[in-house]
């Protein structure tokens, strides 16, 4: 048995409830694809302080070892110097290249449901596909 026929003004009443639904939706999805990267970033730099703290045990015993390798060879004072600066160059180096990397994830949009909203607005405005 097919379904009756709304009226003209029974389909244009629901517009606000469809609107709404839509909007409501949008929101949700919004959320939840914040929720999941937002997740990761934490998950992910949690991981990361907890490599470091290990490294910096690490490199600490490995410049003791550098620096009284190098003063078998030179004074003690200029071992340490020398390692010094080193450390100092690599450093600036790293955070430079780190700086650099964080740029190209800034800033977190939701790509997906801003896509998706413009999708909905053409729709809306009759130049969906």
């Amino acid at each position: 048995m097919p379904k009756p026929r709304r009226s003209l003004f029974a389909l244009i009443g629901d517009i606000p409830t469809l609107v709404t639904d839509l909007v409501k939706g949008e929101i949700d999805q919004l959320k939840a694809e914040l929720i999941v990267k937002f997740k990761a970033l934490g998950i992910g730099a949690g991981i990361i302080v907890g490599a470091v703290v290990i490294l910096l045990f690490a490199v600490g015993v490995l410049l003791t070892s550098a620096v009284l390798a190098l003063a078998l060879v030179m004074p003690g004072w200029l071992a340490a110097l020398l390692v010094a600066v080193v450390l100092i160059i690599a450093a600036g180096l790293v955070g430079l290249v780190g700086y650099r990397r964080l740029k190209l994830g800034l800033p977190p949009v939701p790509t997906t449901s801003i896509n998706s909203v413009k999708k909905d607005l053409d729709t809306i405005k009759g130049m969906g596909k």
